[in-house]
């Protein structure tokens, strides 16, 4: 139970990081990644890997919570549907965030 509380915890903090992210504050971006972007590109980079970040959070807060139902009810099918939106949100989230770096660091090493 503490496991999937864990994951809610961690989906709210990947969603205020790329909150964050969004408003300009892109601190929270590895400085490889920081010191390849130009001056004028660092707002959009920082609003697109944001938006990656709140995608990956959002998976992972709801699957938190669909496997808190599912413990609660005894039932495996919600656990499955969160596994699922998880998976979809990870994928999502990371291609939005990769897609930035190419875009404005030329790759993602």
């Amino acid at each position: 139970m503490q496991a999937f509380i864990v994951a809610i915890i961690v989906g709210f903090v990947c969603m205020a990081i790329g909150i964050s992210n969004r408003k300009g504050n892109i601190n929270s971006i590895h400085s490889y990644h920081r010191s390849r972007v130009k001056e004028e590109d660092r707002i959009p980079f920082g609003k697109q890997v944001g938006l990656g970040m709140i995608v990956v959070g959002i998976g992972i807060a709801i699957y938190g919570a669909l496997s808190l139902v599912s413990l609660n009810m005894d039932n495996t099918i919600c656990m499955l549907i969160g596994t699922g939106i998880m998976i979809a949100g990870l994928v999502t989230g990371l291609g939005i965030a990769f897609a930035a770096m190419k875009k404005y660091n030329g790759g993602i090493f």
